[in-house]
């Protein structure tokens, strides 16, 4: 078992950030595996020296030790920072333009709404010269089921093209790639053959099972995938990342304890460890 914990450093980490890391590393204990830690920095706009100084703070606090990755801030800059794969993510690009799966498209979510017969209209357009910063989307086909089996046995059938039509795989304005490139190929160059993620992000589990098929990488559908519940707020909406008093940050400083989170997340490990052996 290889599997990591992948946060970005996009804003405080919060309860929902902590849940996933330590069943995470639970799984990797009980099972004799190896735990990576790869920070998903990728978006420097939104990325802060504070954020990335508190995904080491928490793991500290949370009692997590990972057996790779970066040891503080320096190090990430200096060796393990995704700006540093940038040549494979673009490589990865070309593939997908040379198969013709990709096609520039500036417009809004809602402008996506327009078609002709079913196709979105900018898939049916020739294009030459694209202006720099154009977006690119990834052309997903209609009836585009994605199958796999979890861990724990649990069958997942997703429609890509219902929950995650056409996503974005060349950003706006910084051409950088967006998320799915470089989570897809981070996970492949890295060895993982175990994701722990939320249940949220089924939708790009499926995009990126999708991928490896357009590409011919074989080994992401060896993955075993989890997918747990998401940690609500009392509204009952998903926690996001913030300095309120949900934030691991605020919790250190105010001097609580982590074990009431490590305990909660220790008998979920159990009760997902008895489905997997069972």
């Amino acid at each position: 078992m290889r599997t990591r914990i992948a946060p970005t450093p996009s804003g405080y980490l919060h309860v929902g950030n902590a849940f996933n890391f330590l069943v995470t590393a639970e799984l990797t204990t009980a099972f004799g595996g190896t735990l990576v830690l790869r920070i998903d920095d990728l978006d420097q706009e939104r990325v802060r020296t504070e954020y990335v100084e508190d995904v080491f703070r928490s793991l500290e606090w949370l009692d997590i030790r990972a057996d790779e990755g970066p040891s503080g801030p320096e190090e990430l800059r200096s060796r393990w920072s995704q700006h540093l794969r940038m040549d494979r993510y673009e490589h990865f690009v070309q593939e997908l333009r040379r198969k013709g799966q990709l096609y520039p498209c500036a417009c809004s979510r809602s402008e996506m709404e327009r078609h002709e017969g079913g196709v979105h209209l900018c898939r049916t357009e020739e294009f030459g010269s694209v202006p720099l910063g154009t977006p690119w989307r990834l052309s997903v086909p209609e009836a585009c089921s994605i199958h796999w089996v979890e861990w724990d046995g649990v069958q997942q059938v997703i429609a890509l093209d219902t929950v995650l039509p056409d996503p974005v795989m060349v950003q706006r304005g910084n051409g950088r790639p967006a998320y799915q490139i470089a989570s897809l190929l981070d996970d492949l160059d890295m060895g993982i053959d175990h994701i722990i993620r939320g249940v949220d992000l089924i939708p790009s589990t499926a995009c990126q099972l999708h991928l490896a098929r357009l590409i011919e990488r074989p080994a992401f559908h060896g993955v075993r995938f989890h997918h747990h519940p998401l940690a609500m707020d009392a509204t009952g909406r998903k926690l996001s990342k913030s300095a309120g008093d949900a934030s691991l940050k605020a919790m250190r400083e105010a001097g609580r304890s982590p074990e009431p989170m490590k305990e909660r997340a220790k008998a979920y490990t159990d009760r997902l460890i008895a489905c997997i052996i069972a």
